[in-house]
């Protein structure tokens, strides 16, 4: 149920009074937390001061009521009366290769269903719509009031928590939906959510992958930008007929919207790490994305050096995921650098803990990173992955096969890890193998601590590049026969071999082990200074700042404004010309290619928008979610954000943040001048 806070006002008050109007630099803004508000508490006073804009309480549940969850990883929304779902073509891609028949390339050709007989079902894929929500923070308070430990609040509150979605399961309005609890402020406050969900959803048009994706890697994050992003479905009721959402959907306006028209991106956003400590994100900055980005990037390079010897759709899409995260990675790791950003989350560290006298949570989260940061590296490299190659399994299964024996050589488990290793053991003698290996051991080797002997020992002064090879080399799993023979002796013969990979894989494997148990056993402790820190902001600001992200329906808002990038000004948008501009700058090579089609254009799509900024606050599960007007009309599609946007991950700066959308008078012009989809626009125009 939505409550209109009043606290809402005057904490904002507050904040603004506190930290000036305009604030100074290094200063933090009211908006640092983002602007991604929950529907059970919109900033409806802020709405009213910053757009002139007093929504009502119906504007809200039209919005919430019109939104989407698309599957379990990205947002859409209902854009006709009859059931019609928009989203990106991104979010599409896998869920909608196996609808193709025998002669079909949706990447080459697209699709389009001329009939509702040709819409396409999915049996797997599903929506949902968010249908009720109820604040019950007083309940789970209660429920946790005598507790005495943070480890038996936390029990009574998972305790409560399943009591309560169990009552709302029989609630009268909650039939039948999925119910779910959701904790806000790291536990400050609990709602629940009832879901509907859709599981008749049927394809109805796609662009070509070459047209939904230009640009690919080398103009993802970037603006200007030039993408038909979109895809459209339908959703069907349980009798096989388009589900009627007439009394709920965004309408479409191709034209609703100019430079400082204020819009609201309604969508899920995934994950956002706003109300971290100083001391987590100084760890996340020297420790966690260097090793991320170094991880990924070594791996990709792996990747491309297959591709380039053999070619194939399932290896281009790896390496185009890699090229994406580690984009977004360190688009986080600058803004961490930046002095100016940094500055800001120090001072609201300080604000808040003035507010709170004689409170250490803030010490005592800085004593465990200083003691579990230096294990990262041992977190990031060693762990079992497709992408880190089968040595690595190997030398984990080979370490458990050591500890079990050593303490029970009799135990029935024996048998299930011999069985394992000689399965794992068949690929070490390729080649890339030992590439794979000795990026480890050289992964390893840049991030050791002054205390990490143990790298210092495999490598015994060689390079990773000759200890791999070595040690792979000389092993006895590198020779079928030899180890079956190994394996057929008793235990105590495979504890006594020497040999470089058993050697090899005690060290690392008891590293690995070390670092998850320093990672573990902290877990609980520091999961409860988070609640008491994010709790600490709560009573600062109370809910006049939204929480992180969760996957969960928000509204963000926003206006349609350009700003300031590479000694030049993006403009709010742009059009057609740009994308043929773009194509033929780069002589028409991918990723800058374009489908046959799209070569003669008609002039009266070059002059349309097609994709678009506002200063809305969005991040990945955002994907797909409509953007709106003061009208509830649907005017854009998000699908980006700019690079300036990627600190977004713990701190959101409105001045150079941007989201990026598709414009709806884009998506129009190119379903009417060159896919000719004359009943797809005239369903989302009305006509």
């Amino acid at each position: 149920m939505l409550s209109f806070s009043k606290k809402w006002v005057s904490a904002l008050a507050i904040l603004v009074m506190g930290f000036g109007a305009v604030t100074a630099q290094h200063e933090p803004n009211p908006f640092d937390f983002g602007k991604m508000w929950t529907f059970e508490n919109p900033p409806v006073k802020w709405f009213k001061e910053a757009y002139n804009f007093d929504p009502g309480k119906a504007w809200f549940d039209e919005g919430r009521l019109a939104a989407l969850r698309f599957a379990m990883h990205c947002s859409a929304s209902f854009v006709s009366p009859d059931g019609l779902v928009m989203t990106n073509h991104h979010c599409a891609e896998s869920v909608v290769y196996e609808l193709q028949q025998e002669g079909e390339n949706f990447d080459a050709n697209g699709f389009y269903a001329r009939t509702l007989a040709d819409e396409r079902r999915n049996p797997e894929l599903f929506v949902e719509q968010l249908v009720q929500t109820d604040d019950i923070t007083d309940r789970v308070k209660a429920a946790t009031a005598s507790a005495t430990t943070d480890d038996e609040r936390n029990a009574m509150a998972l305790k409560a928590l399943g009591e309560i979605e169990r009552e709302y399961q029989s609630k009268p309005g909650w039939e039948n939906l999925r119910i779910v609890t959701v904790p806000f402020y790291s536990g400050a406050r609990y709602s629940i959510y009832g879901y509907k969900r859709f599981s008749d959803v049927r394809l109805v048009f796609l662009p070509e992958t070459q047209i939904g994706f230009f640009g690919g890697d080398p103009d993802n994050f970037t603006f200007p930008r030039y993408n038909l992003d979109y895809s459209f479905w339908r959703v069907y009721d349980e009798n096989g007929k388009p589900y009627n959402s007439s009394k709920h959907y965004f309408k479409f306006n191709p034209n609703g919207i100019e430079e400082g028209t204020p819009v609201f991106v309604i969508g899920n956003p995934g994950s956002t790490e706003r109300y971290r400590t100083v001391s987590q994100l100084e760890s996340d900055r020297d420790y966690r994305y260097p090793a991320d980005i170094d991880f990924l990037t070594n791996r990709m390079k792996l990747l491309e050096k297959k591709f380039a010897m053999e070619p194939d759709d399932e290896t281009r899409s790896m390496i185009f995921s890699l090229a994406n995260s580690i984009k977004a990675i360190q688009g986080t790791l600058d803004g961490l650098k930046d002095p100016e950003l940094f500055a800001r989350k120090v001072k609201m560290e300080q604000k808040i803990r003035a507010n709170a006298p004689g409170k250490t949570y803030w010490d005592d989260m800085a004593k465990y990173y200083n003691e579990i940061s230096g294990y990262y590296s041992e977190l990031r490299f060693l762990a079992p992955s497709s992408l880190s190659g089968k040595t690595l399994p190997l030398i984990h299964t080979i370490n458990q096969y050591v500890k079990t024996a050593t303490a029970n050589p009799e135990s029935s488990e024996l048998e299930t890890l011999e069985k394992r290793m000689e399965q794992l053991a068949v690929t070490i003698n390729d080649p890339a193998e030992v590439e794979k290996f000795a990026m480890v051991l050289g992964e390893l080797q840049k991030y050791a601590q002054p205390n990490d002997k143990y790298i210092h020992t495999i490598l015994a002064g060689r390079t990773p590049e000759k200890a791999a090879a070595d040690i792979l080399n000389k092993t006895v799993f590198a020779d079928e026969k030899d180890l079956s023979k190994l394996l057929d002796k008793k235990t105590k013969k495979f504890l006594r071999k020497k040999d470089p990979l058993i050697d090899a894989a005690e060290l690392l494997g008891e590293e690995y082990q070390k670092a998850q148990t320093a990672y573990q056993s902290t877990a609980m402790p520091r999961k409860n200074i988070e609640q008491k820190v994010a709790g600490e902001a709560f009573k600062v600001f109370g809910d006049a700042l939204p929480p992180d992200a969760t996957f969960t329906l928000r509204i963000s808002d926003g206006v349609v404004k350009g700003y300031d990038y590479n000694g030049t000004q993006a403009p709010v948008k742009t059009t057609f010309y740009g994308l043929y501009d773009r194509y033929y700058s780069n002589d028409g090579k991918f990723p800058w290619s374009l489908p046959e089609r799209w070569l003669n254009p008609p002039a009266d799509l070059l002059k349309t928008p097609i994709n678009f900024v506002c200063t809305a606050d969005i991040v990945g599960g955002n994907s797909g979610s409509p953007i709106i007007n003061m009208k509830n009309e649907a005017v854009g599609l998000a699908f980006d954000g700019n690079i300036e946007s990627l600190p977004g991950k713990f701190i959101f700066d409105e001045k150079y943040n941007r989201t990026v959308g598709v414009h709806a008078g884009g998506i129009i012009a190119s379903l009417r001048y060159i896919y000719r989809a004359d009943r797809l626009v005239a369903e989302l125009l009305g006509e």
